[in-house]
Formats: C-alpha cells, structure tokens, sequence
C-alpha cells in the first residue's frame, strides 16, 4: 500500500509542477481579439461606422478627475485600463460596478501598468467635490483610478462612438441618458480588447485572466 501511495503522490507532484510551468506557457502563447467596428453587435455602432477596420481605437479625450485635476489620453499613455460609465447617485448597478473596480484596483495595486477610467454620465450632477466624496466613500485610489466629468456630449460621444457601450442612441443633450454595466478593457494602443458585465463576479475573473493574457503581448 506504501508503494501506491508513494506513486500517487509523485503522479500528483509531476501534475501540479505541468500546470505551474505549461498554464503560463498557453496564456503567453494567447491573443486577445482587437474589437472593430464590425465585430460589435450592430445595435452598438454608428451607422456610419459600421464599415470601419483594422483602425479603431478611442478617440482623445479631456475630462476632470474627482481631484479637479485634467485627464487626457496621455495619463494613460502605454497604460492598459478599464473604463465604465456610471453615476453617483445611481441605486443599483453602478454601486455594484464600483464594488468591483475596487476589487480589480485592489488586486492590481502594485501594477503600475493596469489603470481605471470612470466616466460619469450625469456629469452636470457629479461635480468635482461630489466625485471627491465618491472616491472617498469607495476608497479609489486617484494616482490609478480616475472619475470623471466634462462635457456631456464629449462623455456620450465616448460612449457611443469610442467604448460601443451602449445600444441606446442620442445626441448628449439634455434629455439623452445612458447607462450600462460594461466594463471594457483598452490595450496601450488604445484598442478595445474586451467587453465585461461589471456586476458579475465570473466575468471579473475573466478579465483578471484577459489582463494576463494582454500582459504578455507587451513582454
């Protein structure tokens, strides 16, 4: 019986060693899909976009943060981030989204190359001293995780022309409103790279692990 036992555990040490050094191997050797326009649900994309390949990627932008500071895309310059679109005062997804970008900004905390990017949708609402008290009641970490306000038009131009993160159309006027639960990863190029539903728990995994696999394009 020893000697069964004895071969067991090696067959299991032999295992656990294949997967520490082979599971690696197969996510350096993954790619993540680049998002176009024709690869989004329709519903998702500007007509007049819809045709477009090979270019994508967001387009520039100027916001301010909850420390009133101004955001472009240069903060993010060879950064990979995560962006959303939420509001203060929401009462039910966007408590749960935020819960969950904590929890990315936690366990990334020590990655200096994984950033955040919040954008309000009631940017006449979320005024910098509002956002302030946001971050501080979800304990954001403002050198990596930004919440922003600006320019309505610009933040649902953003939404709709740049992220594909709502299916809603509009013309970011006073009565255009959006609001959405996704989470969608951006490469250092500024492409989109992945789309999550930022209440879900299973898909915050997946993009732990879509994270990893970007990662490696860039060692």
């Amino acid at each position: 019986m020893t000697k069964y036992k004895w071969i067991i555990l090696a067959f299991l040490s032999v295992w656990v060693v294949g997967i520490i050094v082979v599971y690696p191997m197969i996510k350096k050797n993954q790619r993540l899909q680049v998002f176009q326009p024709a690869d989004v649900n329709p519903q998702l994309v500007d007509t007049d976009m819809q045709r477009t390949a090979k270019a994508h990627r967001i387009a520039d932008f100027i916001l301010t943060d909850q420390t009133g500071q101004t955001v472009t895309q240069a903060d993010f310059e060879n950064k990979i981030y995560v962006a959303d679109f939420f509001f203060t005062t929401c009462p039910n997804i966007c408590p749960k989204m935020t819960v969950s970008l904590s929890g990315l900004s936690e366990f990334y905390k020590n990655d200096t190359d994984i950033m955040f990017l919040s954008h309000s949708v009631t940017p006449e609402k979320d005024s910098v001293p509002v956002l302030a008290a946001y971050a501080e009641k979800y304990a954001v970490d403002g050198t990596r995780w930004k919440l922003t306000t600006g320019s309505k038009k610009h933040i649902y131009e953003l939404a709709r022309r740049s992220y594909f993160a709502v299916t809603t159309e509009g013309d970011g006027g006073e009565k255009d409103f959006i609001h959405t639960e996704n989470f969608i990863l951006v490469d250092k190029e500024r492409k989109i790279r992945g789309f999550y539903d930022g209440t879900s728990a299973e898909d915050m995994e997946r993009l732990k692990g879509d994270i990893t696999i970007l990662r490696y394009e860039y060692e």
